[in-house]
């Protein structure tokens, strides 16, 4: 179907508003440069926000932002958790750019969230990010009950280079030996470095918002000299998929990574993990975080709130 128009709307504010992505940049120039990606209404109101600095595995800062929901602990039973990794191509991108898509899905959840500043590209590349988000899952895990959480309901979630951590994160903790990761929500994740692979690829090619060009630079910053068929950089190069945790799988038609993560959702199916892959058609690249302005967006949140209620409880 065409773009939709209110995905148009947004886009030409975006574009009103100065953003813009190019590959011309240095990763602090676009850092400085780009605006953060959210829509216009202000972040809702949740139960508590508490930042929390813990110990990295290279003895880094490691912050993580704990959101709670209204009533958290009120009732006989502890609510799950959600780790959540921001996307931002490994380069850009915070807890405090993706705060507003958090506290949406923790009032459409009742969950609590752990929002991860895992260590950024060119600065620290792959794997620095993989063994931060790793950490911080453990750590969630360790102390679910001190956040008043029940720690045998774990979840990992994220967008774009997110979700590529958080199907990494939950291959990790498979080949680790834990914990224990009852489901994944990707959202756009990316799963292969190969722009040559995919025909959304090259049809998305100029965007909207995320063009090739980009990923092609997203990809340079994040994988220094790393082989860029490493499964815990790009997870559909895995010799297995069996044993990972369900999953939803949310896309967007009009973005270059769409035939990647629909592939990923496939390679998960194929290895007998229950899975749900969602096309939103007429959306681009970003837009899960649109849900007060784009009818699609609501219902990709909903979605996902939806399935992190029904496997967590």
């Amino acid at each position: 179907m065409p773009l939709d128009p209110q995905a148009i709307t947004v886009l030409k504010r975006m574009e009103d508003d100065g953003f813009r992505l190019s590959p011309e940049m240095t990763a602090d120039e676009m850092r400085a440069h780009t605006i953060q990606t959210q829509q216009e209404a202000g972040p809702a109101e949740v139960g508590r926000v508490e930042d929390r600095v813990i110990r990295g595995p290279e003895g880094n800062d490691l912050t993580l932002r704990i959101f709670w929901p209204h009533g958290a602990g009120d009732g006989d039973r502890l609510p799950g958790v959600v780790v959540f990794f921001h996307g931002g191509g490994w380069v850009l991108g915070s807890i405090e750019t993706h705060e507003p898509q958090v506290r949406s899905m923790v009032n459409r959840t009742g969950l609590i969230y752990v929002s991860v500043e895992y260590r950024r590209a060119p600065e620290d590349p792959y794997p620095a990010a993989v063994e931060d988000c790793y950490a911080a899952t453990c750590w969630v895990a360790a102390n679910a009950a001190e956040l008043g959480a029940d720690p045998a309901r774990l979840a990992v979630a994220g967008d774009s280079a997110g979700g590529n951590l958080a199907a990494v994160t939950a291959m990790v903790a498979r080949d680790r030996g834990g914990p224990p990761i009852a489901f994944q929500v990707l959202v756009y994740p990316c799963c292969d470095m190969d722009p040559d692979a995919w025909w959304s690829m090259a049809a998305h090619a100029d965007g909207p918002l995320l063009t090739r060009a980009i990923m092609g630079w997203f990809y340079d910053h994040y994988t220094g000299d790393a082989d860029r068929t490493d499964p815990y950089m790009a997870p559909l190069h895995a010799s297995s998929h069996a044993g990972l945790p369900p999953a939803l799988v949310i896309t967007a038609e009009y973005d270059v990574l769409c035939d990647e993560a629909e592939a990923y959702a496939a390679k998960l199916a194929a290895a007998g993990c229950e899975v749900t892959c969602s096309r939103y058609d007429g959306m681009f690249h970003g837009f899960f975080g649109f849900d007060a302005e784009m009818d699609a967006a609501e219902a990709a949140q909903a979605e996902a709130a939806a399935a992190l209620r029904t496997a967590l409880g």
